[in-house]
């Protein structure tokens, strides 16, 4: 967390760890579902909802091994989750806000 604005950030120490950032950054529907979570918590119903709109087409599994990526990455989390029928369903929220990026160590 940024001791000066209060945001969350991924901070980058290693290689591996830049890695998996621009991994889970290269796919544009990655970016459309980030947008949909930007001011709040969502439903992966709500997520698939909001992709739609954007004209994404994407199946719930797929939806699932996107939030799945972004998750490992650091970008998104878990926020709860909503009891329903079945299994419950994940509520999902940003864990980051900026991708700070050290190029050499101090």
């Amino acid at each position: 967390m940024c001791m000066n604005c209060g945001e969350h950030w991924v901070e980058s120490k290693n290689f591996e760890d830049f890695r998996r950032v621009v991994r889970a950054l290269h796919c544009p529907t990655r970016w459309l579902i980030i947008d949909c979570i930007k001011d709040g918590a969502k439903s992966t119903k709500e997520i698939f909802e909001c992709l739609f709109k954007k004209d994404e087409t994407v199946t719930s599994s797929g939806l699932y091994y996107h939030l799945a990526e972004l998750k490992n990455a650091g970008i998104v989390e878990v926020a709860g989750y909503i009891e329903q029928k079945g299994a419950p369903q994940k509520l999902w929220k940003l864990k980051a806000k900026k991708i700070v990026i050290p190029l050499v160590e101090e």
